[in-house]
């Protein structure tokens, strides 16, 4: 009897992202509360311990809704264009793809959903609910106040960092679980996920950490600056290491919510895939 492997389903890769997103939630909204101190008085654990002592321990799932709204949108749609093209692709050339075009691939995946798409709604909304959760729990509606419109706003850079999320989570981490079964040592199970999805989300931070540098000084600056070009020429005059400021703080937030997104994944792809003849 002929060995069969599972492909996923096409809205695995959302479900897998929601799952990360509802462990790694806490640290986002630890980040928004570092980062809108007016001094810096307290550390992670320390504005762990006032958020819970303050409002309760519920208070560290705010703004979960917008979270699950941006996984169910942007992360389901790149998974579900990436996964579909590379397996129909491969299927057809009787071999995985190579690297390049795992990259080619995960660009266009990232950049689509990532700006005017699916994904953009969600992913301004979560900033924005945090900052009203922190300012005025009564706040009107994003959409209505601000319009539709706004809702899409920062498309560029977005989709620019879309693309290059999905390089380094993606098609790293196909390229890293390739190069880790080559060797023999390993099988495909629980571990190697683990290792080939921690080698991606090392390689989506550092891909990501200098738009994420400019962003932030672009969001900080009064003015200064005349686009995206302007900052980018500025920070360089500090040095190359000026664009991987806070690359640690960024990799403690998205390399663990890479692993445990790959470890659902997979774990959904084996318990209730699509069987193939292998």
């Amino acid at each position: 009897m002929a060995a069969e492997a599972r492909v996923s389903r096409w809205y695995f890769g959302g479900l897998a992202s929601c799952g990360a997103a509802c462990c790694t939630h806490p640290l986002d909204l630890l980040k928004v509360h570092l980062q809108t101190q007016q001094e810096v008085k307290l550390r992670m654990t320390g504005m762990a311990l006032r958020v819970v002592r303050t409002d309760g321990i519920l208070a560290l799932y705010s703004g979960l809704s917008a979270s699950l709204c941006r996984q169910m949108t942007y992360s389901l749609t790149r998974f579900a264009i990436y996964e579909t093209v590379r397996d129909r692709v491969a299927k057809g050339s009787q071999g995985p793809l190579p690297f390049h075009q795992k990259v080619l691939l995960g660009s266009i995946s990232g950049e689509l959903p990532g700006g005017r798409g699916t994904g953009r709604p969600g992913g301004l909304r979560m900033p924005r609910i945090w900052a009203r959760c922190l300012a005025s729990p009564l706040a009107s509606p994003l959409a209505h106040a601000e319009g539709l419109r706004r809702l899409f706003s920062g498309a560029t850079m977005a989709s620019s960092r879309g693309a290059l999320v999905t390089v380094g989570q993606l098609s790293c981490y196909d390229q890293a679980k390739q190069l880790v079964l080559s060797t023999g040592y390993l099988s495909d199970n629980i571990f190697t996920h683990f290792v080939a999805s921690f080698i991606a989300g090392g390689c989506a931070t550092f891909l990501c950490q200098p738009l994420d540098v400019l962003k932030t000084r672009l969001m900080n600056s009064k003015g200064e600056y005349q686009g995206v070009f302007h900052c980018a020429v500025e920070t360089a005059k500090l040095g190359p290491l000026a664009f991987y400021k806070g690359l640690v703080p960024a990799g403690i937030r998205l390399i663990p919510h890479t692993v445990l997104t790959f470890v659902f994944l997979e774990q959904l792809r084996k318990n209730f895939g699509i069987k193939v003849p292998s």
